[in-house]
């Protein structure tokens, strides 16, 4: 399995991303709902606010992990991709399960039938992951030797 710091970067490249393109689409473009929607609009609107502080702090993390791993010259690009696909893959399962089902902090869309909106948002995001743990795979299979730390 991939251990190194472009691997590990990609994940949390992929969190942020994943994370910025729901609140941009769906919080914001199309107000389908925000991040916690029990309660009054203006915690709902400080709810995406935090969320986006948050996919800032992951994404800046990952970037200085990724110029890390170019410093130790310990970068591949097929690694930040395979890591990326899991973090976006995990983010958007976790938010369709624990956030929407367990959690019930928002739901994808308000009004409608959810059962096509969960299954394409969980089904999105089990298709990333698995393509993720897929190219990690293969990866990891013709990986010449490196460092562990690189």
């Amino acid at each position: 399995m991939l251990r190194t710091r472009a691997w590990i970067a990609g994940p949390l490249l992929g969190v942020a991303v994943m994370a910025a393109v729901d609140e941009i689409v769906f919080h914001q473009i199309l107000a389908w709902h925000h991040f916690y929607d029990r309660g009054t609009p203006a915690i709902g609107l400080l709810s995406d606010g935090l969320l986006h502080a948050g996919e800032l702090a992951v994404a800046v993390a990952g970037v200085f992990l990724l110029l890390d791993a170019r410093r130790r010259a310990g970068f591949r690009g097929i690694d930040v991709v395979a890591g990326l696909l899991v973090g976006a893959g995990l983010f958007q399962v976790f938010d369709g399960v624990v956030h929407h089902k367990l959690l019930r902090v928002h739901q994808v869309r308000y009004g409608v039938d959810l059962l096509p909106y969960d299954i394409a948002w969980v089904g999105a995001g089990a298709v990333l992951l698995v393509a993720g743990i897929a190219v990690t795979v293969l990866v990891s299979r013709h990986r010449p030797a490196v460092p562990h730390d690189a």
